[in-house]
């Protein structure tokens, strides 16, 4: 499976952006989607993911209640949505698939990645 995310830029504080990440091949109800995150210096950090069933979610507790991740079945396609953006969310973005339950947040426990999308936040 291939993942291809988009949806990246700069935005000022405050403001709003929607990631995409479109995969091709099937996605399965046994599949979760999710985002992860990485600041520079730093390593990937879990963001959110989603079943594809589409019943359960898990975010962390830093973009609690700012981020929705949500998914589109008819176009395979995961999104990302980021409200009240903060400095501190500025990272490269990417989407990523695994088999088996969405309340996993190991970066290794996932499967697959696409190539990540910058989100830059200005103050």
């Amino acid at each position: 499976v291939q993942l291809q995310a988009s949806g990246g830029g700069l935005v000022q504080a405050g403001g709003s952006l929607s990631l995409s990440c479109a995969a091709s091949g099937r996605i399965f109800s046994s599949h979760a989607m999710g985002w992860f995150r990485q600041a520079p210096g730093q390593g990937r950090k879990f963001v959110a993911a989603m079943d594809w069933s589409g019943g359960r979610t898990k975010y962390a507790d830093s973009v609690k209640g700012r981020f929705t991740i949500s998914r589109d079945k008819a176009k395979n396609t995961v999104y990302l949505q980021m409200n009240s953006l903060k400095p501190e969310d500025t990272a490269v973005y990417y989407c990523t698939r695994r088999t088996g339950s969405p309340y996993v947040t190991g970066e290794g426990d996932y499967e697959y990645w696409g190539q990540g999308t910058q989100v830059t936040v200005s103050s």
